[in-house]
């Protein structure tokens, strides 16, 4: 391969960021202050990721870094196949979104990563969620930026915003709105799809959620009743039944409709910070699986209108 592929030169550079480390209920337990970088060198691609976990408790031993990683990648649009020694697996681009599936030797877990390039390009959303076979033993996620005037701001409101539990307005009535790429299974852009989740809170703790997709194909609108139990959602019907747990500002979501669809996603609060304030953006991801196939993956910013 003389040219890296059109996701390498999207992630070109080097990227900061302080995400949050959670254990497997969804407390926050530290901060993991990282550079990772790629570069593109004869042909061959090498990322590298360096840096330490501020705090951690019980997980600190299992996930603080001995030494810095790095890992080799067969770059492709298609399947991107990680070749150790730090990480091996493979990871598929839809776009300016890679879903990860990959083990790190290192950490001792199997790791699944969203990693999501914001339409300004110079901003990512990251989530790595840790798995022991089946069973989730923790989750790291935040925001990663490559600008390097921007690096202090970030560091400091991913200081202050890291912990911050993903709750959405709860006395508002309004509708996170915004225009989304829907891609196939195939890796190939079908296009852009209306999106809105409209909210009708009925109670601090329950709220009407109303989301819409229409364009390139994908036509539906369903209803739930959403519960939230601390950092666990749950949706009651009618149109789609499920749950979700949140780390931090990510809530990580399956659906089920009524028909033979269902749904894997991820909503991002990113401008959350603490106290009362609710997050005015939704950097979103969802799967979409006809049955136990992937069919498509719909996924970009939505903003917040009361």
């Amino acid at each position: 391969m003389t040219e890296p592929s059109t996701w390498q030169k999207r992630i070109a550079g080097e990227w900061h960021g302080r995400p949050s480390l959670f254990d497997h209920n969804g407390t926050w337990c530290g901060f993991e202050e990282i550079r990772r970088s790629s570069d593109f060198v004869d042909g061959v691609t090498t990322y590298r990721m360096d840096g330490g976990l501020i705090g951690g408790g019980p997980l600190a031993g299992q996930f603080r870094l001995g030494a810095p990683f790095s890992f080799g990648v067969v770059d492709s649009d298609a399947d991107r196949v990680y070749t150790g020694p730090d990480f091996f697996g493979t990871g598929q681009p839809y776009g300016s979104f890679v879903d990860s599936h990959y083990y790190g030797p290192g950490w001792q877990v199997d790791l699944n990563t969203w990693n999501q390039v914001l339409p300004d390009g110079e901003t990512q959303v990251y989530s790595s969620v840790l798995y022991q076979g089946w069973a989730v033993v923790g989750c790291f996620n935040g925001l990663y930026t490559r600008v390097s005037d921007r690096v202090e701001s970030l560091i400091e409101a991913e200081t202050r915003n890291g912990s911050v539990p993903y709750i959405l307005p709860t006395k508002q009535a309004g509708a996170f709105t915004g225009e989304l790429e829907l891609w196939g299974a195939d890796q190939k852009l079908r296009g852009t799809v209306s999106a809105s989740i409209g909210l009708e809170p009925v109670d601090l703790l329950r709220t009407r959620r109303t989301v819409s997709w229409r364009g390139a194909g994908l036509d539906r609108v369903f209803t739930v009743e959403t519960r939230r139990d601390g950092n666990r959602l749950f949706f009651e019907g009618p149109r789609a039944w499920g749950n979700a747990i949140g780390f931090g500002r990510a809530s990580f979501q399956s659906l089920h409709f009524t028909d033979v669809w269902k749904v894997r996603a991820r909503e991002f609060s990113i401008d959350a910070e603490p106290g009362m304030s609710a997050g005015r953006r939704l950097a979103v991801v969802y799967e979409l699986f006809h049955g136990g196939n992937l069919d498509s993956v719909l996924h970009g910013l939505l903003e917040w209108t009361s």
